[in-house]
């Protein structure tokens, strides 16, 4: 396992990438940069396991708050899934353990449509 250091610094890389190559939808409210910033408390528990962090389960309330359009629910999987696909040894099923500890019915796996995830 990396150290300390290294992991911080997979997390900058990462977080990084997804905000310089997100693709922001025109009519969405919601940005990447605001799923990062949501969303990056849980990225221990999606690699690592063990408890969820309060942060985590704040996050996704939040990001259930801010999605207020069926765009903002696509714009939010599709950055969600890019931003996934960057952690090195995330585990998905793990990931989508958090509705039920976290009350997020939106599951997203690299197999989700973005483009038809209108309604959670």
């Amino acid at each position: 396992m990396a150290g300390p250091s290294v992991s911080g610094a997979a997390f900058t890389v990462m977080l990084l990438c997804m905000l310089v190559t997100a693709r922001y939808a025109v009519n969405a409210t919601v940005t990447c940069g605001q799923v990062v910033q949501l969303l990056t408390p849980c990225i221990p528990f999606g690699v690592f396991g063990g408890d969820v962090p309060l942060d985590c389960c704040a996050g996704i309330k939040g990001m259930h708050d801010i999605q207020k359009t069926e765009e903002d629910r696509r714009t939010a999987c599709s950055c969600i899934q890019q931003g996934a696909a960057m952690i090195p040894g995330l585990d998905y099923d793990r990931v989508n353990t958090l509705g039920d500890r976290c009350s997020s019915p939106c599951p997203v796996y690299p197999s989700t449509n973005c483009s038809e995830k209108a309604s959670c």
